[in-house]
């Protein structure tokens, strides 16, 4: 941690001026645990580089001006190197997509920086690295994702075309909806707001729309709503009756599934063998089994009997793929 002593250093002089909490020589070098040489050395290079930093003679304080280094924000060290690595890893590369603006807006803030700050915050956050899955070109729905933040930023009705998964090429036909929220899912960005054409609230994946228009009408979200409320117990983001279930896990895979967090409503059974049972509520089945099936031999559905016979159909028809059919060519 001592390499990056001086960074945490020159934001908390930053940051503790702002605050007005802690803006005396004295006081700054003893927040910061060096002496007022030092603080003053600090000084010199963070106005050496642009900061307005000023001295008042009467209070004995020093003050940032207001139009000078984000004046809202105060970024501890940590913030600002764990703002770098997302921005740098995530953003940049829009392992989430339309978050490259993030990565553009942070270059902004670390020009307003010193060149040795810079130096240090990039080399710590190229030492990090990402193994999110690296989507499919996004490109065709951007405009998409842009209206929809406009109309909640603005409150306006959208005109829109959806094409509905099974639709069967049916031409989509126009249906008011009121946006309430954008919602990143694993993969994909949701729409989550109200369906003029379903009469309910319905999450609607961005990549299907075919039409979306702003009006001039306007609407409200309601102030009951929230995200979490909407989404329930839902494994991801489709939703049913809620239904307690129980998974027991082979020891191969019992470690990897008690560290980490698959649900909100989880609990895990550590079991002598070194197998493990997961207990947890979730609404409806459409999710969960494909998750099951993905952990193959090494779970298995112990309740409910609905549960297991889906799994076990759908194992099945898996096994008779291998069974009733011949490889497919190499194209070697």
């Amino acid at each position: 941690m001592a390499k990056y002593t001086r960074i945490h250093r020159l934001l908390n002089v930053l940051t503790l001026i702002q605050s007005g909490q802690k803006c005396k020589p004295a006081e700054l070098a003893q927040a910061c645990g060096v002496d007022e040489r030092t603080i003053y050395r600090d000084l010199n290079e963070l106005e050496g580089v642009g900061f307005k930093i000023s001295f008042d003679s009467v209070s004995k304080r020093y003050r940032v001006a207001q139009d000078c280094f984000l004046p809202p924000i105060q970024l501890t060290a940590q913030e600002a190197l764990a703002m770098a690595t997302l921005c740098e890893h995530l953003a940049k590369q829009e392992q989430i997509p339309f978050t490259k603006p993030a990565w553009k807006g942070l270059a902004k803030v670390q020009a307003a920086m010193p060149q040795s700050v810079r130096d240090e915050i990039d080399a710590v956050s190229q030492s990090v690295s990402f193994g999110a899955a690296h989507l499919s070109q996004q490109d065709g729905f951007e405009d998409v994702y842009e209206t929809i933040q406009q109309a909640i930023a603005d409150g306006k009705v959208m005109v829109c075309q959806y094409e509905s998964v099974g639709s069967d090429g049916d031409e989509p036909e126009d249906f008011d909806f009121e946006p309430y929220t954008l919602f990143f899912s694993v993969r994909a960005w949701y729409a989550i707001g109200y369906h003029h054409g379903r009469d309910a609230i319905r999450s609607l994946k961005l990549n299907r729309f075919c039409k979306a228009v702003l009006t001039t009408r306007s609407y409200e979200i309601p102030e009951d709503f929230s995200l979490d409320a909407h989404l329930g117990n839902a494994w991801r983001m489709m939703q049913g009756k809620d239904e307690k279930i129980e998974l027991w896990f082979s020891p191969a895979f019992a470690e990897t599934i008690s560290d980490t967090i698959w649900h909100k409503t989880q609990e895990i059974e550590d079991h002598a063998d070194g197998s493990a049972t997961m207990r947890c509520t979730v609404s409806g089945f459409d999710e969960i089994v494909w998750w099951i099936l993905s952990m193959g031999p090494n779970c298995k559905v112990i309740k409910p009997m609905e549960l297991r016979d889906r799994v076990l159909e759908l194992a099945g028809q898996t096994a008779e793929q291998y069974r009733d059919s011949e490889p497919a060519p190499s194209s070697d």
